[in-house]
């Protein structure tokens, strides 16, 4: 029974009995085993499966009891709807995070090394270290720049492939090994850069100037990983226009940033200062760097998967 479920598609005059033996097969081949019933008979099938699904316009009330979900029109239709949302919606948080995570592990990394090269370079007195970024600094990136990006990113729109991959595991975690690593990736990315804008700025530049630099700089790294952040495989620039909440919090955000090193009050409330047409070219040529960085780890994601694709189709044959 456990070899011949592996090659078997369509089942005719099935017996509740016989649910449960399919239902066992298929769990003893590691399958993620979803089954539907509306008969008294069918509970113990609906019970064991993953997912019990009941009928519930024709399902009696003990396979209702039995079952995980109750489909309410009895449409098999809506089956493939709710996967599909659900797997849509696990996107988008996956997406949040990785935006949102790689966002603050940029910033840690950047206080931290600053200030250990800092201490470096003063001999260890404290007094004399003057970090990249300010508290009221960190502050907007985190709840001004950085909000409406991570918003929009969790009302993005289903990936082409979302009903045609595997089934993730049952005990992969929202955070995997992959994920994690392309975090490090993209921060490691975030902290060169704008560690690079403050240390290799002219010798007579101000700290206000290189302050300033260095902000500009993090919060345009922030929002080319929002463009990144949408996929940890897909190209950045596959169906790159597809999510017009993300463009707006985009242009939201430069928008807000022009004001804030402009505009007099707040230049002397976030410490800094009006930056040139080439200063603004500095930074976003350098910010962009984490686009491409993680456009060549995608690259060499799909194309190991590809491999390992035709590897397991040859297998097969």
């Amino acid at each position: 029974m456990r070899h011949a479920v592996r090659t078997t598609e369509v089942y005719a005059r099935v017996n509740p009995e016989h649910k449960l033996r399919i239902v066992h097969a298929l769990q003893q081949n590691n399958e993620i085993v979803a089954m539907t019933g509306d008969g008294v008979n069918d509970a113990p099938a609906l019970k064991a499966a993953h997912i019990g699904i009941a009928m519930g316009i024709n399902g009696t009330d003990v396979s209702k009891e039995a079952a995980d979900l109750i489909l309410t029109d009895d449409n098999f239709s809506t089956i493939v709807a709710a996967v599909e949302e659900g797997r849509i919606v696990f996107d988008n948080i996956q997406k949040f995070l990785r935006y949102l995570l790689a966002t603050n592990l940029g910033e840690v990394f950047t206080l931290f090394l600053s200030a250990v090269i800092l201490s470096f370079r003063s001999g260890g007195v404290a007094q004399s270290l003057v970090l990249p970024l300010t508290a009221a600094q960190i502050l907007w990136i985190n709840l001004v720049t950085d909000g409406a990006p991570a918003l929009a990113l969790g009302m993005d729109s289903a990936s082409p492939d979302v009903m045609r991959r595997a089934p993730r595991r049952p005990n992969a975690g929202i955070i995997g090994r992959q994920m994690f690593g392309n975090l490090l990736l993209v921060a490691t990315a975030m902290t060169v850069g704008t560690l690079l804008i403050f240390f290799s700025a002219p010798s007579g530049a101000s700290i206000l100037h290189k302050r300033s630099m260095a902000f500009t700089t993090l919060m345009f790294f922030q929002l080319f990983n929002s463009l990144s952040a949408r996929s940890d495989s897909d190209s950045a620039f596959r169906d790159m226009f597809g999510n017009h909440w993300l463009w707006g919090s985009i242009l939201l955000s430069i928008g807000l940033q022009i004001v804030l090193l402009n505009l007099p009050y707040l230049q002397l409330a976030f410490g800094v200062v009006s930056l040139s047409l080439a200063d603004w070219i500095l930074c976003v040529s350098i910010a962009s760097s984490v686009l491409w960085v993680s456009e060549i780890a995608k690259y060499f994601k799909r194309t190991a998967r590809s491999a390992t694709q035709m590897q397991s189709a040859e297998v097969s044959r």
